[in-house]
């Protein structure tokens, strides 16, 4: 049985990516911060963990990033997208009209923001996880606090549903990456997508000239994020690209990026879902 770290408390959607990647046999360990998942994957206290890394309303999860670039030893080694269907709960004999504040993460809460635009009555407080924020209201018993969580998370703490389905977009979903030891080989000519992690020269065209490799060679960049790398305006980027396993132009367009940049990690080719 897999023991896989994810973010927050059990019934997070994060503990349902866990499931959709590893089955039901796989055994969640909660963690307070995605930091604290990325270093527990690091340290071998755990098989693997799972991330959030973009949500198609809300956009990027910085920290999720941030936690995968402080542990070098990580490789990304798969991605799951999971629905996200949020739900307003409260404790029993709470109701809308009893409700002040919904709490739950800042990057759920702004999948909601339609709702919280009819409810102006109603305010919003930043909690660390969407199921602790549940785990909160159903300890608090206090018919003017709610959360914003799954259905899963409010059977798991006993609060009752006041509103289903409150997310903006009825698609919205969530892009969760596994993180392992160890990289994985796939089969030539598998669709796959590579993840990688640059520091460039800070001098006019370091960036361009990182990414015209890739488009010269026809390979797709589907993501591109940067993150400052704690020394003063300089940063990271992250760049995602797609192609097939085992294409001779990957080979080369990762020698001439390497060679126009300070330092390349890759930190994980996979294939695509």
């Amino acid at each position: 049985m897999p023991r896989v770290a994810f973010q927050g408390e059990l019934g997070a959607f994060s503990e349902e990516a866990v499931q959709r990647a590893f089955g039901t046999g796989a055994e969640p360990v909660p963690c307070r911060e995605n930091r604290d998942v990325a270093r527990q994957v690091a340290r071998g206290q755990v098989d693997a963990g799972v991330l959030p890394v973009e949500n198609t309303l809300a956009g990027s999860v910085p920290a999720s990033y941030d936690a995968i670039l402080g542990e070098p030893i990580l490789h990304i080694v798969r991605e799951v997208v999971l629905p996200i269907h949020h739900c307003i709960m409260g404790c029993l004999g709470a109701s809308l009209d009893t409700i002040r504040t919904i709490e739950s993460h800042p990057i759920a809460l702004a999948q909601c923001e339609g709702w919280f635009a009819m409810h102006p009555s109603i305010h919003q407080r930043a909690a660390y996880d969407t199921a602790g924020a549940a785990r909160d209201v159903a300890a608090a018993q206090d018919q003017s606090r709610g959360a914003l969580a799954s259905r899963i998370a409010a059977t798991r703490y006993s609060l009752v549903l006041l509103a289903e389905n409150v997310e903006d977009r009825g698609d919205n979903q969530t892009r969760f990456v596994v993180l392992e030891r160890e990289s994985v080989r796939i089969e030539a000519n598998t669709p796959a997508k590579t993840v990688l992690m640059l520091e460039v020269d800070n001098r006019p065209g370091s960036l361009v000239r990182v990414l015209t490799p890739l488009s010269n060679r026809g390979l797709n960049l589907t993501k591109l994020e940067s993150r400052p790398t704690g020394e003063p305006w300089t940063y990271h980027f992250v760049l995602e690209f797609e192609h097939r396993a085992g294409d001779p132009d990957v080979v080369a367009a990762l020698g001439d990026v390497r060679r126009e940049t300070a330092r390349t990690r890759v930190v994980g080719t996979y294939a695509r879902e």
